[in-house]
């Protein structure tokens, strides 16, 4: 009898092993398709995007992705620095001078100034202007980052451009004047497509990223249409000079016709009548 009770204890505990198996088989298992369901092939399972294929580029932006939602503010301004740093870099070698590291240090200090209230902007127009129609949105977006954020933004950046290299109020109002209509009359020519590109396909934490690609060659126009202006002005200091000759010159006419005339009593004559 106790041979009978122990043989059966354990054969018990063997079917219970056996069901907790069968169990977890049964949960583990791929379904079978229903009616109507494909079953995975390699010609219908839908590719990655593009932009997730690219191997160390895809990690790098993932990467990116990460550190922008955990330090977002950190963020930016390092990606700031690192575009104006090679806008400013690119800039200087278009105009053919000698590299300049105080142009550079005034680009990254403007830079790192202007990053988080740029990054703010961004994250204020993503979350207003949200219309029911797509269109409307995107248009309005578009419209207002044009009107009210470009010739503030480039305002700034030329002013500080001039403030930071020490010259006068005068001087720095004068600056803006002559480069901000330039500058915003050609920014209608590409950041409205890029603004409604970035709102349209690209995710949030990607948009400062693809906006900094785009801005390594506007910051280098930037920078090139403020050397312009610098050299422009330093052109203009010299103008004064030859109003000043012919001013001196004129009295020597005066005279040479005065001796002619004091030669020949007879032109005396004549000019008195």
């Amino acid at each position: 009898m106790a041979a009978d009770s122990l043989l059966r204890a354990v054969l018990r505990r063997k079917v219970e092993f056996l069901r907790q198996v069968r169990q977890r088989r049964a949960q583990y298992s791929t379904k079978p398709p229903t009616a109507g369901e494909q079953i995975p092939t390699p010609g219908n399972v839908p590719n990655l995007p593009f932009w997730q294929r690219l191997g160390p580029l895809t990690r790098a932006a993932f990467a990116y992705a990460r550190a922008q939602r955990k330090r977002p503010y950190t963020t930016q301004v390092a990606t700031s620095l690192v575009i104006y740093f090679f806008s400013d870099i690119s800039a200087q070698r278009m105009g053919g001078r000698d590299y300049d590291p105080k142009r550079t240090v005034r680009s990254l200090i403007i830079g790192s100034i202007s990053s988080i209230p740029s990054f703010k902007w961004t994250l204020w127009l993503s979350n207003n202007f949200n219309y029911s129609s797509r269109i409307l949105s995107l248009g309005t977006k578009v419209v207002v980052n044009q009107l009210c954020f470009t010739p503030i933004f480039n305002s700034y950046f030329f002013g500080m451009q001039a403030f930071l290299a020490g010259q006068s109020w005068n001087d720095i109002v004068e600056r803006i004047r002559v480069t901000v209509p330039v500058s915003f009359v050609n920014s209608c020519k590409l950041w409205p497509a890029v603004t409604a590109f970035s709102f349209t396909f690209i995710p949030m934490e990607y948009r400062s990223l693809f906006a900094g690609v785009v801005a390594v060659g506007w910051q280098t126009y930037l920078s090139f249409l403020n050397r312009r202006a610098e050299d422009g002005k330093a052109i203009e200091q010299p103008a004064p000079a030859p109003a000043a000759k012919a001013v001196e010159a004129e009295p020597t006419k005066v005279t040479a016709r005065q001796v002619e005339l004091s030669a020949r009593p007879e032109m005396v004559m004549a000019a008195a009548n």
